[in-house]
């Protein structure tokens, strides 16, 4: 959504490199720029003359320091600037002291209310929580039948004990819901509530009535992020005639140019809690202002990447492999090597990951040029194999690399590309096992060694830049050009020493080790 957006800004910041100093002229240039860029997005007027008001503050009293040149200056401001507009600081949702929590969801119909519900549903389950959704849009033709099959998905169980499609007392059944709630001991109710096409006086009627029946803990507005600035003049409309204490951004994932995100928590003071970003009941999570802005200015966002592979990623079966990497042996086979590549394809499309690493805004044709069926391709040619194939593959000769390409459907390349990638990464994740380089904050995998061997390195000057190294996620066909720069794009240390502080000593599982390999200045 914010690709147009963050375009506009690198090109900006981009046209300050190389400036040894910021003149007056070149901070208004700069500041109309990004004026500009905010308004092509869309991005309400008001804010845009705050924000670059702001902006002009922080840039003409700052102290400029040593290490840093004037883009890097500016894009520190800018990222700034940029979560405070988002909200500032990441709002979680309130419980009740007893409960149930009651969270009411409140908004335009076609918004995504239903299956925000049950995205919303998944996450709560997630926590611990043992949610129940309530079928309380009577208005709408198969509301009620909607919301049942998409909490038949997502593993939740729905009140709904009318059929809906206009007959029934929507207030009655939210307010029967807590007592059953109550008595089926489920600790969060989602009361999902009707739309319209426009704001009027019968949703605002029916939207109070729910609320004042139920006493909900939260009120969250469900937005779509696509219709622009009507998302606002929408939610001053709620915030008026029901009131909400929160935002959830739906469809995030779409093309729209994306000003209402960055509008809305400012125009009518409360924040953005939750986004939805895909289709599927995964694609939801906490709204954090400071990782948005992150990605707005291809800063990248590491530590929701990081999240989701601790969500993803065996912890067990990530040490093992760690374990034969360190042993040095050849005892890490295709078996873990396909193991690894289908846990990161469980964090979610490629594409996606790559999106979230800095600097990856410059390389948006390559990544969306990823075949995502790349796996499938490898998994069907390692289970071809026998498993003495796969536990060491320097068996493989030619008649063998025949039959498991007949065995798969490809050609015998495909076998040898694969093998040769496969010698290739391992080679490459041992080297790295001694630390972990790529990634701030990290240090050395347990019992890695190799601690001499670096600081001896580190003490030589180093002649030129290490060339990169082969591929170790299939799914990318070729290497991509580096990303100019360092890792964190732009090179501000504010945002690299706070990401070291909030790392500590995470440790990547082998196969996102590479990924983060420094030689390759972008994705493996």
């Amino acid at each position: 959504m914010f690709d147009t957006l963050s375009d506009r800004l690198s090109t900006v910041f981009r046209n300050l490199r190389g400036k040894g100093r910021l003149s007056e002229a070149d901070l208004t240039e700069t500041l109309r720029e990004i004026r500009l860029a905010l308004l092509e997005a869309d991005v309400n007027l008001g804010v845009v003359k705050e924000f670059i008001a702001a902006v002009r503050t922080a840039a003409t009293g700052a102290q400029i320091h040593a290490a840093l040149n004037p883009a890097q200056q500016i894009i520190q401001i800018v990222n700034t600037e940029l979560t405070e507009i988002l909200g500032g600081q990441t709002r979680t949702l309130r419980f009740a002291k007893r409960p149930p929590t009651v969270i009411m969801l409140a908004g335009l119909q076609g918004a995504g209310k239903t299956t925000l519900a049950g995205k919303l549903g998944v996450w709560l389950k997630e926590q611990g929580h043992s949610p129940l959704l309530v079928a309380a849009d009577l208005q709408r033709p198969n509301a009620v039948n909607q919301l049942q099959v998409v909490g038949e998905r997502a593993g939740v169980q729905v009140y709904a004990p009318e059929l809906g499609n206009g007959v029934g007392d929507p207030v009655a059944v939210a307010k029967t819901s807590i007592e059953y709630a109550t008595t089926k001991l489920f600790d969060v109710v989602i009361v999902d509530t009707a739309g319209r096409l426009g704001v009027d006086a019968e949703l605002m009627r029916q939207a109070a009535d729910i609320r004042d029946a139920v006493n909900p803990t939260e009120i969250l507005f469900v937005v779509d992020a696509m219709i622009g600035q009507d998302a606002v003049n929408t939610a001053n409309a709620f915030a008026e005639g029901v009131g909400f204490d929160g935002v959830v951004l739906s469809k995030l994932d779409g093309d729209a140019r994306g000003g209402a995100a960055l509008s809305i928590a400012k125009v009518t003071g409360k924040p953005i809690m939750f986004a939805s970003n895909g289709e599927g009941l995964g694609d939801f999570d906490a709204f954090h202002p400071d990782r948005m802005a992150s990605r707005i200015l291809d800063l990248g966002d590491m530590l929701t990447l990081i999240e989701q592979a601790q969500k993803s990623f065996d912890a067990e079966a990530s040490a093992k492999a760690a374990e034969k990497l360190l042993g040095g042996k050849g005892d890490f086979g295709l078996d873990d090597f396909l193991q690894q590549m289908q846990a990161v394809r469980k964090m979610g499309p490629l594409s996606k990951i790559l999106g979230m690493m800095p600097g990856m805004g410059q390389m948006k044709d390559q990544i969306a040029g990823i075949d995502e069926r790349e796996i499938d391709r490898i998994e069907a040619i390692i289970y071809s194999m026998t498993p003495a194939e796969r536990s060491d593959p320097k068996v493989l000769n030619g008649s063998r690399r025949l039959r498991i390409a007949n065995g798969s459907g490809t050609k015998v390349a495909d076998v040898n590309a694969l093998v040769k990638r496969f010698f290739d990464a391992r080679k490459m994740m041992q080297s790295l096992a001694g630390g972990m380089p790529g990634m701030p904050g990290m240090g050395a995998i347990p019992g890695g060694g190799g601690g001499k061997k670096r600081a001896a390195r580190a003490g030589k000057k180093r002649k030129g830049p290490a060339g990169p190294p082969r591929p170790a996620v299939p799914a990318v066909e070729a290497t991509p050009q580096a990303v100019p720069g360092s890792l964190f794009g732009a090179g501000a240390p504010s945002a690299e020493a706070d990401l070291t502080k909030q790392l500590g000593e995470f440790q990547l599982p082998p196969e996102l080790q590479q990924m983060f390999n420094p030689k390759n200045k972008g994705p493996a």
